[in-house]
């Protein structure tokens, strides 16, 4: 029985080597098929890789696009927005290193299929709290909701309100904190970017293996080219929907819209940022289709089949054919890479270019992540743009800009053959360059909105520091306001009151957004004897605030430029000072440190600086800190510009330390290194060890998730 099963064994192992043998029998014509075969496999692979890297990225953006959506409809401060926003990374950690080394050995399209699923499962999710939280309920007065009770804003006295309104009004209000305190749903937002993040890890490191093994060498590079490109243009579609979404009223469909008594300009308002995250999920399942119809593996291309290089797949597909009589060599070969570990890590830290630049990137990741995270809130709150301007302009302009640069920059190396000490000169030039034009952003912005009690007094001077006590004055003492309320209106002297309560406001007439309330005692000018009147939101900006913004958005634009060009030089250096043999390893610490040490805290602390520059916080229906409602303009500008700064003057302190570097190392004649990798070194001994060829080179253009950062 024994004998028999090894010559089973035997023969089955000669079976699986006769394919191989018998191709040099191969007739013309049949080697044509099998090469027509293996280019219609590959390209299809890559319209499906392309179409995934297109979803995965529409999906991350339209996410950064709804923070203030996310931050409003729950009533939650932004530091949680950050957590939530950073839990994608941690998603992507639980599993990246599982992914990366059990992929090679099973059938990665499959695994690529099944991370589009949970992707877009996550993706759902996200958007489900929406229909189990009940309808969208904002601060208004009673009059401004269609109410049939005639009710006068400053209550002089309670028993103008009818019992039983007042009874019925209580009792909405109990119910509704009966559902809310049981419920925090946005822990459903942050379980469904953790699977958005799962759902991509094995994405990118087994689709482009996948590339690599089966392409033609010449155009191996090309096709990770057109990958990339369809993830920058996701990014653009993703905050173009953001843009649409956001103009629509989050309740679309289930209510009746001419109720709504909030515009698209309102702090208040909330798009329907749920629609926009259906839409993602079903491109993103559409996206994962294709890869379960396609092989495990393709044929070989003819120029690798007498190649050394062969497949990362295929040796382990030869290692399960000969297990019985290697198992000993891949023992050995483990316990040697295990072994071996340590002196590689001890290595590669011990690469003085690695460790700066690495320390470099993280921080400017720090800096980059935290910009683009809070952009949107950013442009709303400084220059009183709505959700919808703002996303459109990010995806209309500043992302098609990140992609010139980052284009733009492979250009340079390319056309000027740019060698090492090159490349860190126009990194750091690059990264100077972009913070500098950032600093000019600082004169750049709009002043505080006059709001009575909060930014200005209610005689037209500065107030207090203590703002809480601010909102009352002798021209609402008679009333009984609250201070936790937020319906601002405006009144006609351009000053918005917290609500028309504080206002001193007696009367109103009309309904939703056309009430007019009369006989406020607290609007006009301190001069003026007379009352005023006042209607529904808050005032305009001051007139210079829509040119500050345009001026802001050429800034931008440049700036975004300017940073994206250091991008791909950056990443070239990066690789062109290890070891071939540690290029993996270094690049799997590369981009673990950028998620563990920026992706994942940038997100947080940047919330927690934006929200002490907080002046009005909405409150819960059952008590406590909701969302903030208005911040102050000029604190909010020094700490979301300042802290990017800050982080972008270090990184470059650490870009001038790896020029020094190699300056202190390279000899003369070794700074002419070419970008076609003719000749060079990066600071070490050998010049073996530091050699990339022309196709490395062509593929290293990659700059990780650059499709999200400005």
């Amino acid at each position: 029985m024994e004998i028999s099963s090894k010559e089973n064994t035997h023969f089955f192992s000669n079976n699986t080597i006769l394919p191989v043998d018998r191709s040099s029998f191969k007739s013309e014509s049949s080697a044509s098929k099998e090469k027509q075969s293996c280019c219609g496999g590959i390209k299809i692979f890559l319209g499906a890789l392309s179409f995934v890297y297109f979803a995965k990225a529409l999906s991350g953006s339209y996410l950064k696009s709804t923070i203030t959506q996310i931050e409003r409809r729950f009533d939650i401060p932004s530091s949680l927005v950050g957590v939530i926003d950073g839990s994608f990374e941690i998603g992507n950690l639980l599993i990246i290193i599982l992914v990366s080394y059990f992929g090679a050995k099973l059938h990665r399209p499959r695994i690529i299929g099944a991370g589009c699923l949970i992707m877009s499962a996550g993706t759902f999710l996200i958007a489900m709290p929406q229909f189990f939280m009940g309808r969208y309920r904002y601060e208004r007065f009673p009059s401004t909701l269609n109410s049939t009770v005639s009710i006068s804003p400053c209550l002089q006295d309670k028993s103008q309100t009818p019992l039983s309104a007042l009874e019925k009004s209580q009792a909405k209000i109990n119910t509704g904190c009966e559902k809310e305190a049981g419920s925090s749903m946005w822990i459903y937002v942050l379980l469904g970017n953790l699977l958005r993040g799962i759902g991509e890890t094995p994405i990118q490191p087994l689709g482009i293996t996948y590339i690599d093994d089966y392409a033609v060498d010449g155009n191996a590079a090309l096709y990770i080219g057109c990958v990339q490109t369809a993830a920058i243009i996701g990014p653009i579609f993703g905050f173009l929907l953001g843009s649409l979404c956001a103009k629509l009223y989050v309740d679309i469909g289930f209510v009746d819209l001419d109720s709504v008594t909030i515009s698209p300009k309102d702090v208040q308002w909330v798009g329907a940022w749920w629609l926009g995250y259906l839409i993602a999920g079903v491109i993103s399942v559409l996206a994962g289709i294709p890869f379960w119809f396609l092989p495990k593996h393709l044929p070989s291309p003819e120029s690798r089949k007498d190649s050394s290089t062969s497949s990362e797949q295929s040796k382990f597909i030869i290692e399960d054919n000969k297990d019985q009589r290697i198992s000993y060599q891949q023992q050995a070969r483990l316990a040697e890479m295990a072994k071996d570990f340590l002196p590689s890590l001890k290595n590669l830290f011990g690469n003085p270019v690695y460790i700066l630049y690495l320390c470099a990137s993280i921080v400017q990741f720090n800096s980059l992540i935290g910009m683009v995270t809070y952009k949107p809130k950013y442009i709303e709150q400084q220059y009183g743009q709505t959700s919808s301007k703002t996303n459109f302009v990010i995806g209309l302009i500043n992302i098609p800009a990140v992609a010139f640069g980052i284009f733009s920059g492979g250009l340079i190396m390319k056309k000027f053959n740019i060698g090492v000490l090159g490349a860190a000169k126009l990194s750091l030039g690059s990264s100077f360059f972009g913070y500098l034009l950032l600093l000019s952003l600082f004169a750049m912005g709009c002043e505080n909105s006059d709001v009575a009690g909060l930014t200005v007094s209610y005689h037209g001077t500065k107030p207090m520091t203590d703002y809480e006590q601010a909102l009352f004055a002798e021209c609402n003492s008679g009333c009984s306001c609250s201070k936790n309320d937020w319906d601002p209106i405006c009144g006609e002297d351009g000053v918005t009151y917290v609500s028309a309560c504080l206002a001193g406001c007696q009367a109103s007439n009309g309904s939703g957004k056309n009430t007019v309330f009369f006989n406020c005692s607290c609007v006009g000018t301190f001069e003026s004897s007379q009352s005023s009147s006042a209607v529904v939101g808050p005032c305009q900006k001051g007139n210079e605030c829509p040119k500050m913004f345009l001026y802001f958005l050429v800034i931008s634009v440049i700036t975004s430029y300017t940073l994206s060009v250091g991008g791909t030089p950056g990443y070239i250096l990066l690789l062109r000072c290890i070891k071939p043999h540690l290029k993996s390893f270094a690049l799997g610490i590369y981009t673990l440190a950028i998620r563990v040490l920026a992706g994942i805290p940038a997100p947080v602390y940047f919330g927690v600086a934006i929200d002490t520059t907080c002046l009005k916080w909405g409150s819960k229906r059952c008590g406590g800190r909701g969302a903030c409602r208005l911040y102050d303009s000029s604190a909010l500008r020094y700490v979301y510009l300042g802290l990017t700064l800050v982080l972008g003057t270090v990184s470059i302190f650490f870009s001038v330390a790896v020029l020094w570097v190699l300056r202190k190392r390279s000899s003369p004649q070794d700074e002419t290194l070419s970008a076609n990798g003719e000749r060079g070194t990066c600071g070490t001994k050998s010049r073996k060890d530091n050699f990339v060829n022309r196709d490395q080179l062509i593929q290293s253009t990659y700059w990780p998730e650059k499709e999200t950062r400005l």
